[in-house]
């Protein structure tokens, strides 16, 4: 899969319901098909402590565009939603076999869904064994309420390690990885804001080049408007390639007349594997632009510049 997918995390909390209705309505009418959410949005900003609000403003949309619900995917994600809202991450669900079935069920209702079209492992949980976590998993795929499975911010032996796991299981294993992604890169080692998140490496690229059928999904793919604000790009990105990255990113964007974000998208898109970008807009017009960068092809000699820039 090769397309934007619209990321849902602020609904129902950093942005109001009304506010993201027309976001998926105009994202619905540019054709746009997968949304993306999780059972923990957005707990860390909501004053109970916990998550779900985005779950259900997104199932209240699809109550009310049930026409859409046949060509919508949904997408979401269990095991970092808090059991202690005092304690938030560090009381994390976890991946047991009974948090994967309540889970399930939980979002399931949430969202006003029969099934989750890609159910995700949001974090690694490695005080559960492997064994009883893709069995859960498992066995929603074969019970029909959940499509396909993938793992989110887990590293790269341990997604290797679950799927063969699930092939001697004879049971359904994780095909799509989501990870944090973009053209610009911090400095090796250098600490993120956000310490919950994992960056794709070369290494990654590499295994899903090398898997077919596996898939790539990159969130904070345009980092939370840094390649158009340079005051939210964070200190970890302070370094000379990034300095030559956005030299290089100006240049095509002189050549081609597109946005800067739009480059990055075409550039994940179009890429070696190609990448799935999860959009986090907060405005129409934003929403806009980024779903026109579909239209944006780079050919060898744009995209050689742009990786040549490191």
């Amino acid at each position: 899969m090769s397309e934007i997918v619209l990321g849902a995390m602020l609904f129902g909390n950093g942005i109001g319901e009304r506010e993201s209705f027309a976001l998926l309505d105009r994202f619905a009418e540019r054709g746009g098909r997968w949304i993306d959410t999780a059972n923990n949005y957005m707990f860390w900003t909501h004053p109970s402590g916990f998550g779900g609000q985005s779950e259900e403003v997104v199932g209240r949309w699809l109550a009310a565009r049930s026409a859409l619900r046949d060509r919508m995917r949904i997408s979401t994600k269990v095991g970092a939603e808090p059991t202690d809202a005092a304690l938030g991450l560090a009381s994390a669900e976890g991946l047991s076999a009974r948090v994967v079935r309540r889970a399930a069920d939980g979002s399931r209702k949430r969202l006003g869904v029969d099934r989750i079209d890609l159910y995700w492992a949001h974090i690694e949980d490695r005080s559960v064994p492997l064994e009883e976590t893709v069995g859960a998993f498992g066995e929603l795929v074969a019970q029909g309420t959940v499509a396909r499975l993938g793992a989110s911010n887990h590293a790269v032996w341990r997604v290797e390690r679950a799927r063969a796991v699930a092939a001697r299981l004879g049971v359904a294993g994780w095909t799509a990885l989501q990870l944090r992604h973009s053209y610009l890169r911090p400095r090796p080692g250098a600490a993120l804001q956000s310490t919950a998140h994992r960056l794709v490496t070369e290494e990654t690229l590499d295994f899903v080049r090398g898997n077919d059928g596996l898939e790539l999904w990159a969130y904070t793919a345009l980092m939370n408007g840094a390649y158009a604000r340079a005051d939210r790009l964070e200190e970890a990105y302070d370094h000379p390639g990034t300095t030559r990255r956005l030299a290089a990113l100006d240049a095509v964007a002189a050549e081609t007349g597109a946005t800067r974000n739009q480059i990055v998208l075409a550039w994940l898109l179009g890429g070696d594997p190609p990448v799935a970008p999860i959009l986090g807009a907060t405005t129409v017009e934003r929403l806009d632009e980024a779903m026109d960068a579909r239209d944006l092809t780079l050919d060898d000699d744009l995209r050689a510049r742009l990786d040549a820039a490191a």
